[in-house]
């Protein structure tokens, strides 16, 4: 009986011998190798993975105010009333599919209200904090 056997990328053409169900015939006798197609290109290397990046403002919403960039829960409030806050400084942080993200400030100014709180749930969009 012919086979076609592909090892390692490469196809071979192999003959072989059935034996009965006592298996008293001679094992199994393939013919020498022949390599029927050329090997198959090498794979490319997996590209490594990129560097996290740094945490990204929340979108503003009216006169600049921090949003929720998903939907999550809130695990932790850094600013409160009356702090004042840089471009990029951390606002709170925000748990979503088991991940934890910084919600930083869209601009610079004064905290004038915080609408949420350490355990709620917020829709990406929601004002979070206001200027």
């Amino acid at each position: 009986m012919k086979l076609r056997i592909t090892v390692q990328g490469k196809q071979y053409d192999v003959d072989v011998d059935v034996l009965d169900e006592n298996g008293g015939a001679a094992p199994v006798a393939a013919a020498a190798p022949a390599p029927v197609a050329a090997p198959a290109p090498a794979a490319a290397p997996a590209p490594a993975p990129a560097p996290a990046a740094a945490p990204a403002p929340a979108a503003g919403g009216a006169g600049g105010d921090a949003t929720a960039p998903i939907a999550g829960s809130i695990l932790e409030i850094k600013v409160k009333v009356g702090d004042t806050v840089a471009v990029n400084d951390p606002l709170l942080t925000l748990e979503a599919m088991k991940m934890e993200s910084v919600v930083a400030s869209p601009v610079a100014g004064t905290v004038s209200a915080i609408t949420c709180g350490a355990g709620d749930a917020v829709q990406a969009g929601q004002v979070l904090v206001k200027f």
